[in-house]
């Protein structure tokens, strides 16, 4: 993660980057503090820049740029790191932008942290009172005066600097005016939604990893144990309809065989009637000859 804190003098700059040091692991470079580094070190960059400090003078933009390439080689720079006081004008934003391009760096995003200036002048008077009132000296760059320069400076100088990013889709504007906690909380969550946060970006994917492989377990005991019982309760009703069916089948046969045996009886009734009446009608006829051959013999008499 390489970040660019930017904002006017009291916005909390110092405050907020050291917390992000301490959260992420990563280095803040203070281009003070760089500067003086190499001097002590005596490297060549840096006997170039305490020659040009000790005799009250600027130093240029190519020997921050220097020091800064020298800086980020080093192994404690190599998870990120956040520049504090550079860059302060466009040309130092190009100058850093043709070096991080050369050795293969992105830049993650520039965070401003946008004040109220009235209030940030409010903020140093009312410092500057309490320091007193504890009997102790004011420190001179502390005084609404200096603060005021300062600001005037910044408006000139550095606010440019906003477009310049905004332009290229670096810009991430937090309310600087919110408490410590509040503003420290926007930025983790702004640089987490761009991505630039890679370790917590990471633990949200081991999460879902122990549930995917938690809801595999649960299939698969699903699949082993749970589906046999609706199998047993499915099976249980299709019993019952079987032997109703076969129950109805039973029935469906002795009613056929009663219907038969009701039709037989009717049958076997007519055909005695029948063999009745033909015995009747065979008697009639033996009754009649029997009468004609009594009236034959009687005639003949």
């Amino acid at each position: 993660m390489r970040l660019i804190l930017l904002g006017p003098p009291g916005s909390g700059k110092g405050t907020q980057a050291q917390r992000l040091v301490h959260k992420h692991g990563i280095v803040q470079l203070s281009t003070g503090e760089m500067l003086r580094a190499a001097a002590a070190a005596g490297t060549p960059v840096g006997l170039q820049a305490k020659e040009i400090m000790a005799n009250g003078g600027l130093v240029p933009d190519e020997v921050v740029v220097g020091i800064i390439a020298d800086r980020i080689e080093e192994p404690d720079a190599k998870k990120g790191f956040i520049l504090d006081g550079f860059p302060r004008t466009v040309p130092q934003a190009e100058a850093l932008d043709e070096l991080l391009r050369k050795r293969h760096l992105k830049l993650d995003a520039v965070v401003e942290l946008r004040v109220n200036e009235s209030a940030l002048l409010a903020r140093v008077e009312k410092r500057a009172e309490e320091t007193r009132a504890r009997g102790e000296e004011v420190r001179l760059d502390d005084t609404p005066e200096v603060l005021t320069k300062r600001l005037a400076q910044y408006r000139s100088m550095t606010e440019p600097l906003i477009h310049y990013y905004s332009e290229r889709r670096k810009l991430l504007t937090v309310d600087g005016m919110m408490t410590i906690e509040h503003v420290t909380r926007d930025i983790n969550r702004i640089l987490a939604a761009i991505g630039a946060l890679e370790s917590k970006a990471d633990e949200p994917a081991k999460k879902p990893a122990k549930s995917a492989s938690k809801a595999t377990k649960t299939a698969k005991k699903t699949t082993k144990k749970k589906p046999a019982k609706p199998a047993v309760k499915s099976a249980k009703p299709a019993r019952k309809a079987a032997k109703g069916a076969s129950k109805a089948i039973a029935k469906a046969k002795g009613t056929n065989k009663g219907a038969k045996k009701a039709a037989k009886k009717p049958a076997k009734k007519g055909a005695k009637q029948a063999s009745r009446a033909a015995n009747a009608r065979k008697g009639a006829k033996a009754v009649k000859k029997a009468a004609k051959k009594l009236t034959k013999k009687r005639a003949k008499r």
